[in-house]
C-alpha cells in the first residue's frame, strides 16, 4: 500500500520507498521510514495529495505519494 492509495483521513506508518532517490525536501520535513502520516484532502481530481506528516502540513503530487509505501493503522 502506497500514500496514494489512503482516503481522507486514514493514518499510517511509512515502512519504505519504491524509488532510491526520493527528493531532498520530503526528508527535510520528515518523509522517512517508521514516521506517521495521515491524509487530510485531496483535490477534486486526487492530484495533489494534502498531507499531516509528524505535525508538518503538506502537498504532493500522486505520482510522488505512489513511491511511498505505508502501513495503515
Amino acid at each position: 500500500m502506497t500514500i496514494a492509495d489512503l482516503i481522507e483521513g486514514d493514518k499510517a506508518i511509512i515502512t519504505s520507498f519504491i524509488v532510491d532517490e526520493i527528493p531532498l525536501k520530503l526528508i527535510e520535513m520528515g518523509c522517512i521510514a517508521g514516521n506517521s502520516v495521515e491524509l487530510v484532502q485531496s483535490a477534486p481530481l486526487k492530484d495533489p495529495l494534502y498531507l499531516n506528516l509528524n505535525g508538518t502540513f503538506l502537498a504532493i503530487r500522486k505520482e510522488t505519494a505512489s513511491q511511498i509505501l505505508v502501513e495503515k493503522i
